[in-house]
C-alpha cells in the first residue's frame, strides 16, 4: 500500500515537471519591427505583446521609418514610450532601424555603418542565437529592416519566422507594402517561413475590421493598466504613467472614421493570432510576386506562404481589455 502510494505520488510529480515543460515550450520568442509613431495601432501592438509574458518573450523592439512617423527618431520615441510606460527599458533593448529604402541601402550593406544598422544587426544577433525554435519576427511597418537582415546574413532565415502585417492580398497596395516595395519580393523569395496578415481597407475580412470606438477606449483603457514608474510626456502633450490612460489620449487626438466612428487595431493583430490562431483563418498558398504595388500570382512555385484573414474582432479586443482589467492595480 506505501509503495503504491509513492508510485502515485511519482507520477503526479512526473506530470507536474511535463506540465511545467509544456508551458515553457508554448512561449513564443518575438522581435517587434515597428513604424511605432505612425498611428496608433502600434502602440497597442507593443501594449499587447508586454501584457502577455506568459505568451510572449519580447527579446527586443527596432524601428523603421515610414512617411507618418515624424522621422526615424519620432519613430523610435514612440517606441520608447510605451516600453517605459511597462517598465521594460532594462529588459526590452531598442534599436534604430532603416529610415530609407531597401533599394537605397542594400549597396551599403557591408559598410560598418549603413543606414538601419543597429537593428539589422540586432535582428541577425538574436536570429543566431535560437536552436531548437525559430525567432519570430513581427514587422508591423515596410520590411526594410528584414530584407536588409537576410541580405546580411542570410543564414537567419531558416531561423526565422517572419509575420507580416502589410498587403491588402490579393489586392494590391496597403500603408506598409507601399512604404517599401523593393523590400517585399527579397523576404518573400528568400524562403523564409513568411506570413501576411492581410490589411484590407473597408472590408470585413481583413485587419481593418478589428475596430475600436473611442467610446470603448475610453470605458475600458482609460486608468487602466500597470502603472509606470515613470511619468512620459506623449505625443500629443499631455503627461501619463499607465499606458491605459496614454491609449485614451492617443484616440482623443486620432481621426476617427465610420459609423461609429472608429479606429482599427491593424498591427494588434498580428499578436492576437500569435497567441490564439483560432482567432483568425489562415490559408497556405504558392508564393506570389509583387509587380509594383501588385501581386502576380506564381501557381507553380514550390516556395508557399501563408495569408491571415476573418480575424475574430471581438474576442481579440475584448482580450486587450480583460488584460488591462487584470493588471489594474
Amino acid at each position: 500500500m506505501i509503495l503504491r502510494n509513492l508510485l502515485l505520488i511519482l507520477i503526479a510529480l512526473l506530470a507536474s515537471c511535463q506540465t511545467v515543460k509544456k508551458t515553457d515550450e508554448i512561449k513564443l520568442k518575438i522581435l517587434i519591427d515597428t513604424d511605432a509613431n505612425n498611428e496608433l495601432d502600434d502602440q497597442h501592438a507593443l501594449a499587447y505583446a508586454f501584457l502577455n509574458p506568459d505568451v510572449f518573450e519580447v527579446v527586443g523592439v527596432t524601428v523603421n521609418n515610414t512617411q507618418n512617423g515624424h522621422g526615424i527618431l519620432g519613430q523610435y520615441d514612440e517606441a520608447e514610450r510605451i516600453i517605459q510606460l511597462f517598465n521594460l527599458e532594462n529588459e526590452v533593448p531598442l534599436f534604430l532601424g532603416a529610415d530609407k529604402s531597401y533599394e537605397e541601402i542594400a549597396p551599403t550593406i557591408q559598410q560598418v555603418n549603413f543606414d538601419g544598422q543597429p537593428a539589422v544587426d540586432f535582428i541577425i544577433q538574436e536570429a543566431m542565437k535560437v536552436a531548437d525554435e525559430k525567432l519570430i519576427l513581427v514587422p508591423v511597418g515596410k520590411l526594410t529592416n528584414i530584407a536588409l537582415a537576410f541580405l546580411k546574413e542570410p543564414k537567419i532565415i531558416d531561423k526565422v519566422r517572419v509575420v507580416w502585417l502589410g498587403a491588402n492580398y490579393p489586392a494590391s497596395g496597403e500603408y506598409n507594402l507601399v512604404n517599401d516595395i523593393t523590400s517585399v519580393n527579397p523576404v518573400i523569395e528568400s524562403g523564409v517561413d513568411f506570413e501576411i496578415v492581410t490589411v484590407r481597407y473597408g472590408e470585413p475580412s481583413g485587419s481593418a475590421a478589428v475596430l475600436v470606438t473611442r467610446d470603448e477606449v475610453k470605458a475600458n483603457m482609460s486608468g487602466k493598466g500597470p502603472v509606470s514608474k515613470h511619468t512620459i510626456t506623449g505625443r500629443h502633450g499631455g503627461e501619463f504613467n499607465s499606458f491605459g490612460n496614454y491609449s485614451a489620449n492617443l484616440f482623443e487626438n486620432s481621426q476617427m472614421y465610420g459609423n461609429p466612428p472608429s479606429r482599427p487595431l491593424f498591427d494588434m493583430v498580428v499578436l492576437a493570432i500569435l497567441k490564439n490562431e483560432k482567432w483568425g483563418e489562415k490559408k497556405e498558398i504558392p508564393a506570389p510576386k509583387l509587380v509594383g504595388n501588385a501581386w502576380e500570382e506564381q501557381p507553380g512555385n514550390s516556395n508557399k506562404i501563408i495569408y491571415w484573414e476573418n480575424f475574430k474582432r471581438d474576442a481579440i479586443v475584448n482580450d486587450l481589455f480583460e488584460l488591462m482589467e487584470n493588471t489594474t492595480p
